[in-house]
């Protein structure tokens, strides 16, 4: 019994002190961060690093992101777009469901962007749908969406929630 006895206290000894050096530790850390200016401008260029490196990644995603969505509006106009009036109103359907579908799982952003993108092109009115999507599609969506209108020179949308007709509606006095 006395050798159970003195492995417990062994272990919680051991146990005792590395919490204990640990602690020191932190309060040497904290120490030295308060009170040493050389510590403390390393401490700030090194931040300074990642943040440079965080900006300038994002920078390259959002490049990348751009040239995906005109990749994908490029595909769309090649693929074409059906004309016969019973075609675009299936057509339109099947990528609104699409869209939608995909807004819920969240898997794509831009492929669902670009369903709703391949639906404005076939409706007859894309303006008044445009102001639907606004109110049912997530922002970051709408997004890409205005993004691929602004890169596709054939959009006939107008100024994408911007011209008189939506000043006029929101009560905004130009």
């Amino acid at each position: 019994m006395t050798s159970s006895i003195r492995t417990s206290t062994i272990v919680l000894a051991s146990a005792g002190a590395l919490f204990t050096g640990f602690l020191a530790y932190a309060v040497y850390f904290d120490h030295k961060r308060r009170t040493n200016p050389e510590f403390r401008k390393a401490l700030r260029r090194e931040s300074r690093r990642e943040a440079r490196a965080a900006k300038e990644e994002a920078e390259a995603q959002g490049m990348q992101q751009k040239q995906a969505i005109r990749r994908a509006v490029q595909a769309a106009r090649e693929e074409g777009f059906p004309t016969d009036v019973e075609d675009k109103e299936a057509y339109f359907m099947s990528e609104v469901g699409r869209g939608e579908s995909l807004c819920q799982d969240g898997s794509d952003q831009i492929e669902a962007a670009l369903c709703f993108y391949r639906a404005l092109k076939v409706y007859p009115q894309p303006k008044e749908l445009i102001h639907i999507y606004d109110k049912t599609v997530p922002k970051p969506i709408i997004d890409i969406l205005a993004e691929m209108i602004a890169t596709d020179p054939t959009a006939d949308v107008g100024s994408f929630g911007l011209g008189s007709d939506s000043a006029s509606a929101t009560g905004i006095d130009n």
